[in-house]
């Protein structure tokens, strides 16, 4: 294979006693040559990938055809199959609509699409649309080389039942590996290996679930670290590092045992992913209609609070709306010593409180049941600071009206209009725990991350496989952006190009790139020359939104 490449010459005369330079510069093809493409040490004939949903091909929010095509597996396939790689079956949906059902009911929800002004569900932009991939009616005939399932952590590799369709409806199994499972009893490793696969690729399939359920529902959610039986988990719950080496040792083991090769890729940072970015903590504008008129309101109220908090020597606790620039919303931290029975006494005890009271049109009786209501709301709050990070869903929930919350306070005797005003959710009602991953709650997801990355480096080392740093790659996206090709794509939502729309996942063109980094690791550990064959993945090639005709 050749390309050409431009030279410069440059013909210099020198003229004897003149002190100018004459040049001429002409322009020469030159042919490079390519060196022929060469698996090395590696053999493609028969390539199994194994991880969650971003092998899966998982984006804006769901699983649908052209997402799987565009996986970065299948993107390596095409790749593998110039040096003798084999075929490449994967487990693809009937349609491009997302969504998934069971018996007719549906189970997953539809791909997002972006609406001109934010992400939506396909429905919410062309109406009503009805998947039409069904768990007891379609499922493809496998076995299946892609065995990416969205939503696995790394101890569900080895759980034999994990694909039972029948127990989806009680959250035993995962309807996405029902679907390519060969029996009720089997588990994704032995699916995986009883295809003897020559080459493999072992990617998130834990560390990213391992933590991404427990930081994506706000930290809703236990650090098990110390217990070692994963029956025993919640589904938001952090994995324990032992749990996750033993599992990722025993699967690597099983997988190079008849001389396999492949390639493992370690755990982002997932906190840098635009789900956790793209709400600012300061999201309260005076300059908003429904905002800025209240805030006289809203700092009187709060300031017979602050009261409180400066008496209790909490002042970090103080929550005050600015009239001119933008304000933090109002967050319950749990970690935070619970303040409500000390909150209630002191406002109790105030002899100004039953004036504040009437001030609202309660009567002064009212006084100690409206000092324990500030006790219970605000036991916990604070304002948000820079270090806490909203996740994406709060920018639909910040100003509005929490109904449990007005139904609880007219049960308490305020009237609807009090109640709701003492509802708004981040202004006079703290956000919820899951809306909120606070600095702590980080801190337990990035103890994990770190633990679950040094074991898997050590099985990569240890074995000789080639090893993809996808944290690195993450962080390098987050902060300058990551170039490939003509591409430089970044960790923001919708105009990065890099994550799609649910935040989370990749775009089309983020696998392209994913894609090339695992090729460059292959190259480097097993002597295959994709790079420099140019046979590396054209990343201009892959989309970074789908339409929302694409049906």
């Amino acid at each position: 294979m050749k390309t050409i490449k431009y030279i410069l010459f440059a013909s210099v005369l020198l003229a004897f006693a003149s002190c100018n330079t004459e040049e001429d510069v002409t322009m020469v093809e030159v042919a490079e040559e390519v060196p022929a493409l060469t698996a090395g040490s590696a053999d493609f004939s028969n390539y199994v990938s194994i991880g969650a949903s971003f092998t899966a091909g998982y984006t804006d929010g769901a699983l649908f055809k052209a997402g799987q095509q565009n996986s970065f597996p299948a993107i390596l396939a095409q790749q593998f199959a110039l040096a003798g790689g084999g075929s490449f079956n994967q487990p693809l949906m009937n349609d491009n609509f997302g969504g998934l059902l069971l018996g007719g009911t549906q189970i997953a929800d539809n791909r997002l699409v972006f609406s001109g002004s934010a992400p939506v569900r396909l429905q919410a932009f062309i109406g009503p649309v009805t998947p039409t991939t069904d768990l007891l009616i379609n499922n493809p005939t496998g076995p299946f080389n892609n065995m990416g399932v969205p939503g696995a952590k790394s101890f569900h590799l080895v759980a034999n039942g994990y694909g039972n369709v029948a127990g989806v409806p009680l959250g035993r199994a995962n309807p996405y590996y029902a679907r390519m499972a060969t029996s009720a009893t089997s588990s994704m490793l032995e699916d995986a290996l009883a295809q003897q696969p020559t080459f493999f690729t072992l990617s998130e399939i834990g560390g990213g679930n391992d933590v991404l359920a427990y930081a994506a529902s706000g930290g809703v959610g236990v650090d098990q670290k110390g217990n070692l039986d994963p029956t025993t988990y919640g589904s938001n719950d952090i994995t324990d590092p032992n749990v996750f080496a033993q599992v990722m040792s025993s699967a690597v083991t099983a997988l190079t045992a008849n001389g396999a090769k492949g390639v493992i890729a370690n755990v982002p940072y997932i906190t840098n992913l635009p789900y956790f970015t793209t709400v600012p903590h300061k999201p309260l504008s005076p300059l908003n209609p429904s905002f800025g008129p209240q805030i006289p309101t809203l700092n009187g109220v709060f300031g017979q609070l602050n009261l409180v908090f400066d008496f209790l020597q909490v002042p970090e606790r103080k929550i005050v709306f600015s009239g001119t620039a933008a304000s933090a919303v109002v967050v319950k931290d749990e970690n935070l010593t619970n303040l409500s029975a000390q909150i209630t006494a002191v406002l109790n005890g105030s002899p100004t409180f039953p004036a504040f009271v009437q001030s609202f049109g309660l009567p002064a009786q009212a006084a100690p049941v409206v000092a324990n209501l500030f006790g219970v709301i605000y036991g916990q709050a604070r304002q948000a600071t820079a270090d806490d990070l909203l996740v994406l869903p709060s920018s639909s929930i910040i100003g509005t009206v929490n109904t449990s919350s007005v139904a609880f306070l007219m049960s308490q005797g305020l009237t609807q209009a009090l109640a709701g005003q003492f509802s708004v959710e981040g202004v006079s009602l703290p956000l919820e725990d899951k809306w909120v991953l606070t600095p702590a709650e980080q801190a337990l997801v990035l103890t994990a991350t770190d633990a679950y990355n040094v074991s898997l480096k050590s099985l990569a080392d240890a074995n000789g496989l080639a090893f993809v740093d996808f944290k690195a790659i993450l962080q390098e996206a987050a902060t300058t952006g990551i170039t490939d090709g003509d591409f430089t794509l970044k960790a923001s939502l919708v105009t990065g190009g890099l994550v799609s729309l649910d935040g989370i996942h990749l775009t089309a063109r983020g696998y392209a790139v994913m894609a090339n980094k695992f090729l460059e690791a292959i190259d480097a550990t097993y002597g295959s020359n994709f790079i420099k064959a140019k046979a590396k993945v054209s990343v201009g090639s892959y989309p970074t939104n789908y339409s929302p005709d694409l049906q």
